[in-house]
């Protein structure tokens, strides 16, 4: 099997209620964050990684996202006519950013049923699988530096990352070997574990080099925890039952969880605070409001600490 992975399989079916009433008429993959939907900078990152093919799989009321990196007739020239060239090119990159496919995940069934709904557009070869809630801030990218391992090595590839062992029950935990200085071996995983039987406190994130075997497993549509077809129990089939080999890389830049509103809010003032434009006027009032904030506390201001 050509270990080249050009495939990228992103699930986008999910509806965003953490998210309404925004997420009322607009695919949560479509927030913005400043002036960029997170859909966007995944497939930024799967790009720069050299994938050539974008599987986008979908639900009900995700045309804005095909719209997204679809070419709008007419916008183009009147962007040009009107001396916006940097605007054009802008709108001219994202239609042109990659070769698009889109699937239907018709139920809501979990994330191992939404990667087995892109498998007649993967077909039998390597592939990756980007979660865009999980903005990653890395350079290079996680799915980068994760494909050239498994095009190394030949096994999978899942990110991870620690996280306070109270929390494991909301992550895939991987029981880990012997760290070998840029991977784990990946001796078991398990969904939601409990924190008194958790293997580790490594979990997995939004990203994955998969052998196109974890079909096989996802084929037999066995639920798992939540009631669902949970990804996680198909790589634990992958190593049980195929003997395949799976690694966990260790993700080292910062992870900003945009399924969630804290973690959505963090990307927006981090990603803000780097705009050359109006980043340095966007940290004067954060100071401000946070002197502000404690001064209402009864605190020391902060510019005094």
């Amino acid at each position: 099997m050509d270990p080249t992975i050009r495939k990228a399989v992103f699930p986008v079916a999910g509806m965003g209620t953490r998210f309404l009433p925004a997420t009322k008429a607009m695919a949560k993959e479509m927030l913005p964050v400043v002036d960029k939907p997170l859909i966007q900078y995944a497939v930024e990152e799967a790009v720069a990684a050299g994938i050539e093919q974008v599987i986008f799989v979908t639900g009900r009321g995700k045309r804005s996202i095909e719209d997204h990196f679809d070419h709008q007739d007419g916008l183009e020239s009147q962007l040009l006519a009107k001396g916006k060239d940097d605007l054009a090119r802008v709108y001219r990159e994202v239609s042109d950013m990659a070769e698009v496919i889109y699937v239907r995940q018709k139920q809501p069934l979990g994330l191992g049923h939404a990667v087995w709904c892109a498998r007649h557009a993967v077909g039998d070869e390597p592939f990756a699988v980007i979660l865009p809630d999980d903005l990653m801030d890395a350079e290079p990218g996680a799915i980068g530096r994760m494909k050239a391992a498994y095009e190394a090595s030949g096994a999978s590839q899942l990110a991870v990352e620690p996280v306070d062992p109270a929390d494991v029950g909301s992550y895939g935990v991987i029981d880990p070997g012997p760290f070998n200085g840029e991977t784990y071996p990946v001796r078991g995983l398990v969904e939601k574990p409990a924190p008194a039987v958790a293997p580790s406190n490594q979990s997995v994130i939004g990203r994955y080099i998969l052998s196109p075997k974890v079909f096989d497993p996802l084929s037999k549509g066995g639920a798992g925890a939540g009631g669902e077809i949970q990804l996680t129990d198909a790589l634990q089939a992958l190593i049980t039952d195929f003997g395949e080999a799976l690694q966990a890389y260790p993700f080292t830049g910062a992870r900003f969880d945009c399924g969630s509103k804290l973690g959505y809010l963090k990307a927006q003032i981090e990603f803000g605070l780097r705009r050359g434009e109006f980043g340095s006027e966007l940290a004067d009032y954060l100071r401000q409001r946070l002197t502000e904030t404690a001064a209402d506390n009864g605190a020391q201001p902060v510019s005094q600490r």
